[in-house]
Formats: structure tokens, C-alpha cells, sequence
């Protein structure tokens, strides 16, 4: 008859010790596999989409087998405490260089949640791009372009970027350039132009509309018009203007020049 309690040639381990490994490595397992099934239909529940309540039932899964084979391995007298150490050990380390940008992402959300240098419903330029904030998240920031494409940065890159915020303030000025001939009456081009800017119902009166010139090019001295209107304006207003300016000059005979070389031959 075999005694359980008597340690096998060249393991030193007992009989009954294996059994209660086996035991507890099938139990464990068993209870692991209820648990994480609970834990995942728990988390259906919720509005977490469904990669997320995987990956978390996978994380709660890896951890719970480790439990049990730990526990199996006491059972079967192997000291546990340098395979707990070697495992904080490499879990710490997977973790220091896995969530280091996890860290900085989530710190960048908070700070971005708290000081809102970007708000949901506003257009900004970012990293690069441009678009309406369409969601700040504790990782990134989902920018929505004109074009209705939906791009995600992360929070690090937004925090740590120049932010070009276009629609936070109430108004905004608009930029319309534009180019006359050589020659022209500068003074009765800058009339016109702003008693065009005078009349829109959209520009306001203060501050005051303007007109400067700003270079005296190859091919044409350039103006440029400056409006000030409400910022939910600002694209209607610089279409009307710019259509308009050309339309007004054209129809009042101020030449509006194109780029030109002048080619001069000489008979020798």
C-alpha cells in the first residue's frame, strides 16, 4: 500500500502533496474561468465598448491563474516568496516601460480637463491638424475635420503642442489680400475698399475696418482689407468680401495685375 505522506525518490516530494497541487490547480482554474466570466458579463452591462471589457477579463484572467499556480506550488513545497519576488519584479518593469506613455497621456488629460485650453465644439489646430474638438478623453483628443474625417491624438502630443484655438474668442479679423497695378490711384482703391467693408451688414464698426498696404511686389502693389466681425461669421464674411473686392474693382477699371515678366530685345 502506498503511504502518501512518504516523499518520492528524487523529488522529495509526497504523494499526497501532488494530489493537492493537482487539486488546487484544477479548482483554481475551474473558479478562475467563473470569476473572469462574471466579471465580463458584469462589464457588458456597462457602455465600456467590448475590446475594453476583453482586454480587462484577459488582464483579471493572467492574474488569477498566477494566483493558483503559486498556491499549487506551496502545496507542493517549493518556497514561494522568490517566484512572488521575480514576478513583482518583471511586472514592474513590463509596467514601467508599458504605461509610461499610458502615465503621460492620462496626466496630459487631466491637466487638459483642467486648465481647457481646447473645448468640445471648437476648432483648433493641434499637432498639425485642424479641426472641431469633437471629445477630450483621459487618453486623447478626437478632432473632427471639415472634411469629416475623425482624427484621435494623444493627449501628450496636444498638451505638449502649440494650441491654435480659432473660435474661443467673439470675434475675429478677417484677411482679405489683394493686388493692384502699378500706377493705380492708391487713394480711390482704399476708398472703395472700405466703403465695401462699411457696408457689409456683418462687419462690425469697432474695431474699425481697415485697409494697409502691405508690399510693393514684381507685378502689383498688395493690399490687404481688414474686417472685424462675430467669429461664427468669419467665413461668410471673408467669401463676401473677397468675391466682392474683385467684382468692384474690376467694375470701377482698377487693374487687378497677374505675375509678368517683361522681356526687353536689343538690336545690335
Amino acid at each position: 500500500m502506498v503511504n502518501l505522506n512518504q516523499a518520492l525518490p528524487y523529488v522529495g516530494v509526497t504523494p499526497f502533496q501532488l494530489i493537492s497541487a493537482l487539486a488546487i490547480l484544477i479548482v483554481g482554474y475551474v473558479i478562475a474561468r467563473a470569476v473572469v466570466g462574471a466579471f465580463k458579463r458584469t462589464l457588458r452591462k456597462t457602455k465600456l465598448p467590448p475590446l475594453v471589457v476583453e482586454f480587462l477579463g484577459r488582464f483579471l484572467a493572467i492574474g488569477l491563474y498566477l494566483i493558483v499556480l503559486i498556491v499549487a506550488l506551496g502545496a507542493v513545497g517549493i518556497s514561494v516568496s522568490p517566484v512572488i519576488l521575480g514576478l513583482s519584479a518583471v511586472v514592474g518593469l513590463i509596467l514601467g516601460f508599458g504605461l509610461q506613455d499610458t502615465l503621460t497621456n492620462l496626466a496630459a488629460g487631466v491637466w487638459l480637463a483642467a486648465l481647457r485650453p481646447v473645448d468640445i465644439g471648437e476648432v483648433v489646430e493641434v499637432a498639425g491638424k485642424t479641426g472641431k474638438v469633437n471629445k477630450i478623453g483621459l487618453m486623447g483628443t478626437e478632432l473632427l475635420t471639415p472634411d469629416n474625417k475623425l482624427i484621435t491624438i494623444p493627449n501628450k502630443l496636444v498638451w505638449g503642442s502649440v494650441i491654435t484655438n480659432y473660435t474661443r474668442m467673439p470675434t475675429r479679423r478677417v484677411n482679405v489680400d489683394i493686388g493692384v497695378a502699378y500706377g493705380t490711384d492708391l487713394d480711390r482703391a482704399i476708398k472703395l475698399a472700405m466703403d465695401l467693408m462699411k457696408s457689409h451688414p456683418k462687419v462690425l464698426s469697432d474695431p474699425e475696418p481697415s485697409v494697409v498696404i502691405t508690399a510693393l511686389a514684381d507685378s502689383s502693389i498688395n493690399l490687404q482689407l481688414r474686417a472685424w466681425t462675430k467669429t461664427e461669421d468669419y467665413w461668410a464674411v471673408k467669401g463676401d468680401l473677397t468675391r466682392g473686392i474683385y467684382e468692384l474693382y474690376t467694375r470701377e477699371g482698377i487693374e487687378i495685375p497677374f505675375p509678368q515678366l517683361d522681356v526687353h530685345l536689343k538690336n545690335e
